[in-house]
């Protein structure tokens, strides 16, 4: 889909414009509240997210991607969130029981290495036990770039920072992440 059509989609508001922006973006927005807020409960922020899309999408002149300017209202949305769980004393919580859901064992096809699926998990588990410590701003760096792709440019337009403190705070996020594993693979051995 050409990005140029789309916003023009958007700003005659045809249904199918919303409909592909929707599909698009609802996942990575409510990907990066996730990472932001660190929970589970990012419904508000995707809708008060495309809220301001839809409300904004006139004034976005296309002076950067469309990805990057949904990008920074995410992050927007996010810190406005924090602000008010700070004004009211809360707590970001997950409320989701994971040991009473539902197990579904799927039988591994017989080309597959069983213990190097079990490596695998545990190694996904315990980073992101690792990532769960982490501030906000390092967890959104790390999603950012090493998750959702984004160059150093397209992460400080987001952020609005400089490209150099990007990279920076994007080392020590990494390294601090490492030490979180190294730290856990003392401790479980």
């Amino acid at each position: 889909m050409n990005e140029k059509k789309l916003v023009e989609a958007l700003k005659r508001k045809e249904d199918w414009a919303y409909e592909v922006l929707y599909r698009e973006f609802a996942p990575k927005i409510g990907s990066i509240a996730k990472s932001f807020l660190n929970t589970d409960d990012v419904d508000d922020v995707v809708q008060d997210v495309f809220l301001r899309i839809f409300k904004g999408i006139k004034k976005f002149r296309g002076d950067s991607k469309l990805s990057t300017w949904i990008y920074r209202i995410a992050v927007n949305v996010c810190k406005d969130y924090l602000q008010k769980y700070k004004k009211r004393n809360e707590f970001l919580t997950d409320f989701q029981e994971k040991d009473n859901e539902e197990e579904i064992y799927i039988q591994p096809e017989a080309k597959e290495n069983v213990l190097d699926e079990v490596l695998r998990s545990i190694t996904a588990e315990r980073v992101q036990k690792a990532l769960e410590k982490l501030s906000p701003e390092d967890r959104l760096l790390i999603k950012l770039r090493d998750i959702d792709g984004l160059s150093y440019e397209e992460i400080a337009s987001v952020l609005q920072k400089p490209v150099g403190t990007v990279k920076s705070r994007l080392h020590y996020a990494r390294k601090r992440l490492g030490n979180l594993l190294k730290e856990g693979e003392t401790v479980e051995r």
